[in-house]
């Protein structure tokens, strides 16, 4: 397991924010994915979207 979180390009679909996750947390990707749509669709709306994209620039750097 890594120590910090780090963006998992080779498993990745959009940006590699939820592989990246699921590597952290030993989690399987397909359960993060559906997490973060069903979190986005319901609970947060567009600041899940914000929340996403900022993850995928911030781990970026």
């Amino acid at each position: 397991m890594q120590t910090s979180f780090t963006l998992d390009r080779r498993n990745a679909r959009i940006m590699g924010v939820c592989s990246g996750l699921s590597a952290k947390t030993g989690v399987d990707v397909l359960i993060v994915r559906i997490a973060v749509v069903l979190l986005t669709l319901f609970a947060l709306g567009p600041v899940g979207v914000v929340a996403y994209l900022l993850a995928g620039w911030l781990a970026e750097g």
